[in-house]
C-alpha cells in the first residue's frame, strides 16, 4: 500500500481576484491617503487609546473605501476594519466564526503618518474561521507590496509588475539576533520583566508600523518579531507572509496563531531554532 498524497492547498482568492484586491488598495492609498501625507499637522489628528495611538482622516476615508470596495467583490464575506471595531468592538470577535474574513489597516504607522515619517502601509489579511490564509503587505510610498497566501510563497511585487521571491534570514546566535518587539506596549510587569534579557540581544527595537516590521522580516533583514498586543489587522498578514516566506510564527506557549486568541505573546522568527532559542530567553512572558 502507498501513501495518499496530500491535498494541494487551494489560493482563498484566484489570481484574477488578487490583481483586483491590490489595484483597490492601490486606488485607496492614491486617493485617501498620499494626498494627505505631509499635508496634516498634530491638530488634524485625533487620540484613540493614547497620545501614541492616532488616527486622521486618511484613515478613515480609506477604510470606508477599502470596506465598500471589498464588500462588492465579495459580498458573502466579513469585512473589518481596525477603526470599525474601534466604535464596535465585537466586530473583532466575529472574525474567528467567519468562513472568510478581510481584516483592514487603512494606515498601519499613523504615528509616523502624522508625523510625516515614510513608513507606513496597508495591511489585508483574509481569514478562515479566523485562521490567515492571505497577506498584504502594501507600502503606499514605494508601491509596492509584499504577498503571499496559504498555497504560494511570499513575493515583493513592484508597481510596474515585477515581483521576486522573498526569504526569511538564516538565524543565529543570541547575540546576533536583530528585531523588533513593542515593548513600551507591554505592561510595567512584563517591560520589568523583559528589561534585563534584552542586553543579550544583537539589536531590538520598534519601528511603530506592524506593516514594515513583517516585511523587513520576510525579506531577511531581521530575525523576528514580537508583541503581546495581538491586533489581528496587525499581526494576521504578518503571520502568514513570514510562514510563507520560510519562518515561523506562533504563540510563546506554543500555540498556532489565530485571530480568536485575545492575549499571549506573538513570537514569529527567521527558523525554528531561532524561534526556541528566543522562546527559551523569553519564557519568563509564558507564565506571568
Amino acid at each position: 500500500m502507498t501513501d495518499s498524497l496530500p491535498i494541494p492547498l487551494s489560493p482563498p482568492l484566484t489570481p484574477a481576484q488578487q490583481t483586483m484586491l491590490i489595484n483597490l488598495v492601490r486606488r485607496a492609498a492614491k486617493a485617501e491617503i498620499m494626498p494627505r501625507f505631509r499635508n496634516l499637522t498634530r491638530a488634524d489628528a485625533d487620540m484613540k487609546s493614547g497620545p501614541h495611538d492616532l488616527v486622521t482622516e486618511a484613515d478613515h476615508q480609506s477604510e470606508a473605501m477599502l470596506a465598500r470596495g471589498l464588500q462588492r467583490m465579495f459580498p458573502h464575506a466579513l469585512i473589518v476594519g481596525e477603526e470599525a471595531v474601534t466604535t464596535k468592538p465585537e466586530l473583532r470577535d466575529e472574525v474567528s466564526e467567519a468562513e472568510m474574513a478581510f481584516i483592514i489597516d487603512p494606515v498601519d504607522g499613523t504615528w509616523n503618518f502624522v508625523h510625516g515619517l515614510p513608513l507606513f502601509g496597508v495591511i489585508i489579511a483574509v481569514t478562515r474561521f479566523g485562521r490567515p490564509v492571505l497577506g498584504l503587505l502594501y507600502d503606499p510610498v514605494s508601491d509596492d507590496w509584499i504577498i503571499a497566501d496559504e498555497a504560494t510563497p511570499a513575493k515583493l511585487v513592484g508597481a510596474l509588475g515585477s515581483d521576486r521571491a522573498v526569504a526569511v534570514s538564516q538565524g543565529g546566535e543570541l547575540s546576533d539576533l536583530q528585531g523588533y518587539m513593542h515593548y513600551f506596549l507591554m505592561s510595567q510587569p512584563r517591560q520589568d520583566s523583559l528589561g534585563p534579557l534584552l542586553s543579550a540581544l544583537g539589536r531590538c527595537i520598534a519601528l511603530r508600523c506592524s506593516c514594515h516590521e513583517y516585511r523587513l522580516l520576510a525579506q531577511g533583514a531581521v530575525h523576528f518579531v514580537m508583541s503581546d498586543v495581538l491586533n489581528p489587522w496587525d499581526h494576521a498578514a504578518g503571520v502568514l507572509i513570514c510562514q510563507q516566506a520560510g519562518g515561523v510564527a506562533r504563540m510563546l506557549d506554543g500555540r498556532d496563531y489565530t485571530t480568536a486568541i485575545p492575549e499571549g505573546v506573538l513570537l514569529c522568527a527567521s527558523d525554528e531554532q531561532t524561534w526556541t532559542r528566543l522562546r527559551d530567553h523569553f519564557a519568563c512572558l509564558i507564565e506571568d
